[in-house]
């Protein structure tokens, strides 16, 4: 019997910016079977969780689904972003803080874990907190407490915490940017979630969701994927994981004609480019070889506008390769942000 893969999206898909975070997940291959059959297992309990996985992988819906799951599944659900803040506010933030305590409290206000009291609180780049305020998190987890900023007493917090990470948190204790203590008490559980080309039975399930989404955005008729267009998404590495995968089948949606989505609609490189590969003489020469086939077909199909095409898709696959960091783009393609940035907003990947 065929069933349906299981599909996690968030409450409100059109809030989700692509900029941010992949906005689905679904459960079709074995192993992410194997991750759904995990987090079943593991989230009635309120045992910590830390999620382990790169950029663009749905580490926040993966948490999703674990509250969901959960026993505290009425309760509130907060995402916060650790890399998003200074110090100082993520503090104020995170603990609250009273009226007066500082130049702008003009009035009391509760931090994320009373406001996530009786749920789950969702720490996304756990790695990015800083020792002081790791220091703080710690005292908050082994004390079930928190102290607003200028208030003398603790109030009680029953919340559940859930960190996600895609850095290698075990060599950021080796060199002492991150407290041992909290790693292992963060790690109560972790969930590995593998990158999408080691899932390759989601990539196709995952497709259709995003030409179906988007298809009713830009309120046209939904288009089908190819065969060969089918066989280029599962050949190709996605360095950018389902963030990267959905910013094709947008673009996709916007630019193919007929009633099928074809490759060249995907704007794919046409080989397997791994990062470990990029110092490797051979690689490049095979890579060098590849684009000048590449670039010979296009002139051979007498494709309109081969430059501008081009321009946009190596812009596209270095946003990817950086993990949609445009100061790190910018640098690896020798332009500037101002420079970079009016071409992310021509080709609609910011806004």
């Amino acid at each position: 019997m065929n069933h349906s893969p299981h599909l996690i999206t968030f409450p409100d898909p059109r809030s989700v910016s692509l900029s941010i975070r992949a906005s689905a997940v679904v459960f079709a291959d074995p192993k992410s079977l194997q991750l759904l059959s995990l987090i079943d297992r593991v989230a009635p309990s309120n045992a910590n969780i830390l999620i382990i996985g790169e950029t663009g992988t749905g580490k926040e819906l993966v948490a999703r689904q674990v509250h969901l799951s959960s026993l505290r599944a009425a309760q509130p659900f907060l995402a916060i972003n650790c890399g998003a803040f200074s110090e100082t506010l993520f503090e104020s933030e995170l603990f609250g803080f009273e009226k007066g305590a500082f130049t702008g409290a003009l009035n009391s206000k509760a931090g994320w874990f009373e406001a996530a009291n009786g749920g789950t609180l969702f720490l996304d780049e756990i790695g990015d907190l800083p020792l002081p305020m790791q220091v703080k998190l710690l005292r908050v987890l082994q004390e079930g407490e928190v102290v607003r900023i200028g208030a003398r007493r603790p109030v009680k917090v029953d919340v559940r915490l859930i960190a996600a990470t895609n850095v290698d948190l075990e060599k950021a204790v080796a060199e002492g940017r991150f407290r041992e203590d909290l790693y292992y008490r963060l790690k109560v559980v972790a969930l590995d979630l593998p990158i999408l080309r080691d899932r390759p039975r989601d990539i196709l399930p995952l497709a259709r969701h995003f030409i179906n989404k988007y298809a009713q955005r830009l309120d046209i008729i939904e288009p089908s994927l190819s065969t060969a267009a089918e066989r280029a998404l599962l050949d190709y590495p996605w360095p950018g994981n389902i963030r990267e995968l959905e910013n094709v089948l947008h673009r996709a949606l916007l630019v193919y004609h007929g009633r099928q989505i074809e490759v060249g609609d995907l704007h794919l490189l046409p080989t397997r480019i791994h990062p470990e590969a990029k110092d490797d003489e051979p690689a490049q020469a095979e890579l060098g070889d590849c684009l000048t086939r590449y670039l010979k077909q296009l002139f051979e199909e007498g494709k309109e506008g081969i430059f501008d095409h081009i321009v946009d898709h190596t812009i596209h696959t270095a946003y990817q390769w950086e993990h949609l960091n445009q100061v790190r783009t910018a640098r690896l393609l020798g332009v500037s942000r101002n420079v970079l940035r009016t071409h992310l907003k021509r080709m609609q990947l910011i806004d």
